[in-house]
């Protein structure tokens, strides 16, 4: 009886001694067994999975990329690419927009040899080069003067581009040819259209920079014929046609930068004893822009001077000269002279006049010698004198111009606030606020005076106020987090494509591998049902036994008999005794 149990025990997959398959062979028998469309549809999403995973990590090393240029217009695009590859510079073109894109960390490096190899955008204009190249011999003279002025415009673009704001520039001149006759001069014109780079615009300043800078190139042109536009068709050069609000935004713009730089001195002499952020100070200055000229003329009574001076002096002495009548009478010798006749008629008559010229004779009648020359003093004649003094006087007097400079600073007022002293208890480490004291307030006074020159007879103002600032300061702009780093994407990149790998790796083909290699349904599909065994009382009809491995054993139907089942499992104890010693061991384990 023992025998027919021996014989009559059904083996059990997973025997000790049994040796498993190779793992090739089994998934190979395993995948022989499916259907064709299980089989393609398996192979199929292996492809699949195996290809996501090696473009998911080409992805997480492919480099940061970057444009060379923003835009390679101007460029020999075949020249640029041999300098990288001669220079061992990977790059790649973008095939939306045609842009170069070379890896960021060697941005630099492809652009310092591309200037090396004396490679540069270029705005496409020609300039003064075009008279270079060689003229035919039948050159007219318009073709002459079409050069030189396509020459010209060329280089005023190449100059206006190369200011600040402007990408690329164009000008057009319109020069007349000269004529000898003045009714037909014309004057030459030009045109300017700039091209700005986006969101920048042009100063009134830049503009009437633009505008003397082709006015003073082109003989005979002036700022009034030269016209700038911009690319969206915006007229600029009329933003200087008002010389009276174009002067107004100059002072303007004197008086914000004359405050900016007594704001800055305000700061740089308060910031290393107050510290950033502790103190507050703005100037305002009252600028006079008005042009005054003044002429004065002062004299000085009390130092006057001899300008010129004129003395005359006239005498006038008459003799007896001829008497009478004008003709031959008055000309007629005096007649003899008669002597008197007695010396009384002659003493009577000495004492009459004495005629002119006539010996003196005094009170005896003796003639009256001159002490000098021993000669008789004769009577003199008659005579006039004139004398005339005119003298000119000159005051102390002095003339003074004077202009004014624009620009007088009339009134200086400057306002600071200063927050509260922070102090630090050395013990604790704890930080109080105590206010100035006036005296350190009457310092810093003096410090922004000086700073500022201050003058007190223009009438400024400085003001020094101790007040404890806020504590809400204001929007205060944050650091720039970690994850916004260029960096940071480049670890989760990396980060991602490992994981997605590890997902790819155990969730899926993993499970497909164990589904093939050892797969569930052929446990169920193996199972066996024993049943009406002597010996066993009949509680084994209802037990299933898995039958598994490389090779696939069919067991009889419940409804082939009792005699094709018995034949079957004894066939099946004499091929692996192992297997069926191995299940009826659990049986009896479970038993118990």
């Amino acid at each position: 009886m023992a025998e027919a149990v021996a014989d009559n025990v059904p083996a059990k997959t997973g025997a000790t001694g049994s040796k498993p398959p190779m793992f090739g062979l089994a998934f190979l028998q395993n995948l022989s067994e499916m259907t064709m469309l299980r089989q393609v549809g398996l192979m199929v999403g292996l492809a699949a999975s195996v290809a996501i995973g090696f473009a998911v990590v080409l992805w997480s090393q492919q480099p940061d990329y970057k444009p060379l240029y923003g835009s390679l217009s101007g460029m020999d695009t075949k020249q640029v690419m041999d300098t990288l590859a001669q220079a061992d510079i990977p790059y790649t073109v973008e095939p939306n927009s045609g842009a170069l894109l070379v890896k960021s960390e060697d941005l630099a490096r492809a652009r310092i040899k591309l200037a090396g190899a004396g490679i540069a955008q270029t705005d496409g204009n020609v300039g003064f080069e075009i008279l270079d190249k060689d003229q035919g011999l039948g050159t007219s003279q318009f073709m002459e003067a079409t050069r030189y002025r396509r020459g010209l415009e060329g280089e005023l673009a190449r100059t206006i581009s190369s200011l600040n704001n402007i990408k690329a520039a164009r000008v057009h001149l319109a020069i007349p040819k000269s004529s000898v006759f003045v009714r037909d001069d014309r004057k030459p014109t030009a045109s300017v259209l700039v091209e700005m780079y986006a969101g920048r615009t042009l100063e009134p300043g830049q503009v009437m920079a633009i505008v003397n800078l082709v006015a003073t190139s082109v003989p005979e042109l002036t700022k009034s014929q030269v016209t700038v536009v911009d690319q969206k068709g915006n007229l600029l050069s009329d933003q200087v046609e008002n010389s009276e609000l174009t002067m107004a935004g100059k002072q303007f713009d004197y008086t914000r930068r004359m405050e900016t730089m007594l704001t800055q001195r305000v700061q740089n002499i308060l910031q290393p004893v107050l510290g950033n952020d502790r103190y507050k100070a703005e100037v305002s200055a009252d600028l006079d822009f008005s042009a005054v000229e003044s002429t004065a003329e002062s004299f000085n009574p009390d130092q006057p001077a001899l300008r010129s001076e004129q003395t005359t002096t006239e005498q006038r002495s008459s003799g007896s000269g001829p008497q009478g009548v004008p003709g031959a009478l008055s000309n007629q010798p005096p007649g003899p002279a008669t002597a008197p006749q007695n010396a009384t008629a002659a003493a009577g008559g000495a004492a009459g006049p004495i005629a002119p010229g006539q010996p003196l004779l005094d009170a005896n009648g003796q003639q009256i010698m001159d002490p000098a020359t021993g000669q008789p003093m004769l009577a003199p004649y008659p005579a006039d004198k004139r004398n005339q003094s005119t003298k000119n006087f000159e005051l102390d007097r002095s003339i003074s111009h004077t202009k004014q400079q624009q620009g007088k600073i009339n009134r200086l007022s400057v306002a600071v606030v200063v927050d509260d002293q922070v102090k630090v208890n050395p013990a604790n480490g704890e930080t109080t606020t105590v206010p100035w004291t006036a005296d350190q307030l009457a310092r810093f006074t003096r410090l922004v005076q000086d700073a500022v020159g201050f003058d007190a007879s223009r009438g400024d103002s400085v003001s020094v106020i101790n007040v404890p600032f806020s504590t809400d300061r204001g929007e205060v702009i944050p650091d720039i987090p970690f994850y916004s780093q260029p960096w940071f994407w480049d670890i989760v990149k990396q980060a991602m494509g490992v994981l997605f790998i590890l997902v790819l790796v155990f969730g899926v083909l993993r499970p497909v591998l164990n589904n093939i290699t050892n797969p569930k349904s052929k446990h169920a599909d193996g199972d066996v049902e024993l049943g009406g065994m002597v010996g066993l009382d009949g509680e084994l009809a209802n037990d299933r036994v898995s039958l598994g491995g490389p090779q696939s054993i069919l067991l009889p139907s419940p409804s082939e008999g009792y005699d094709a089942q018995l034949n079957a499992i004894k066939s099946l104890v004499a091929e692996d005794p192992a297997r069926v010693a191995q299940v009826v061991k659990e049986w009896i384990n479970t038993d118990e």
